[in-house]
């Protein structure tokens, strides 16, 4: 917001907000194409933040400006461009990274990259979990997933989601019994999983887990993003044969074309599952128990 109100001080002559035209917000997004050269994601945070408030002016304050309304989106945001190259991790390189921390004993860490890529929640997602949510009564489908209690996730809504989380108990496990073990023969106490060292009360900053990262990128040789562990998650779904509509309910996406954008396979690869030297193959459908 300062940036927006800083150029409309040196560009529209602090011109009030209400009386923007369309060819202001034009203005607006043309100074930073090319004057601040920021990227198309970035743009679109901006004007999202600046078509908020134009939402709460037009429904709250029409009392006083009845006669406003949302024009931001009106003018077209360029294209969507990918600022960071994509990074595709493979099982063997999950594994690569989560030995790696085991044997460092960095129990913490490994219990953090285990439940991302075994339960491809995003980075915020991964602080909120409690250790209750791995009790053994959370368990279902046969003892192959964990159930958490409900947790926030991102969603429409200043308050988001609140969802039940899934996470392979089979492969996670082992991550978080060490961790547990660590905690105990310490005498930590918290009931968060990751939680904050200054105060066991709290749960773990974001920004902790983002200073682990670059630690990853150099083991791994790739730019470790948590983002990328939710990708293999739900790859490691669909090449298991897990349908599409079941790993939309796991990942609770109101959109099944998410699975699909989410699923690093590369086209041969899919083909390869269902086409042989025979012809079409006949494709047993598995179960989570199967992974």
């Amino acid at each position: 917001m300062n940036i927006i109100f800083c150029w409309c001080l040196d560009h529209l002559e602090n011109k009030f907000f209400v009386e923007w035209t369309k060819r202001d917000v034009q203005k607006l997004q043309t100074f930073m194409i090319k004057d601040l050269q920021v990227n198309s994601c970035r743009i679109r945070r901006l004007k999202a933040c600046i078509s908020s408030m134009s939402n709460y002016i037009e429904n709250i304050l029409d009392d006083e400006f009845p006669m406003f309304k949302n024009i931001i989106n009106k003018i077209e945001s360029p294209p969507k461009v990918a600022v960071r190259e994509k990074t595709v991790y493979s099982e063997e390189e999950v594994k690569s990274l989560l030995n790696h921390l085991m044997e460092n004993k960095d129990y913490e860490k490994a219990c953090c990259v285990a439940l991302a890529a075994y339960g491809g929640r995003r980075k915020a997602e991964l602080c909120r979990f409690r250790v209750s949510d791995f009790d053994d009564d959370k368990l279902i489908c046969g003892g192959s997933l964990y159930e958490s209690s409900k947790i926030k996730t991102k969603g429409k809504g200043v308050e988001g989601k609140l969802l039940n989380c899934y996470t392979l108990a089979k492969e996670f496990k082992p991550y978080f019994d060490a961790w547990m073990n660590y905690r105990k023969e310490n005498g930590i106490e918290s009931e968060w999983l990751l939680y904050n060292h200054s105060d066991y009360s709290k749960q773990i900053n974001v920004s902790t887990l983002d200073n682990w990262k670059d630690e990853f990128t150099e083991f791994t040789k790739k730019n470790f993003y948590y983002h990328s562990l939710r990708h293999h998650c739900c790859t490691s779904f669909m090449r298991a044969g897990i349908p599409a509509p079941v790993v939309q309910k796991l990942f609770g996406w109101s959109d099944l074309s998410l699975v699909q954008i989410y699923n690093d396979q590369e086209d041969k690869e899919m083909f390869d599952q269902y086409f042989g030297a025979e012809g079409i193959k006949k494709v047993e459908r598995k179960s989570l128990s199967d992974l």
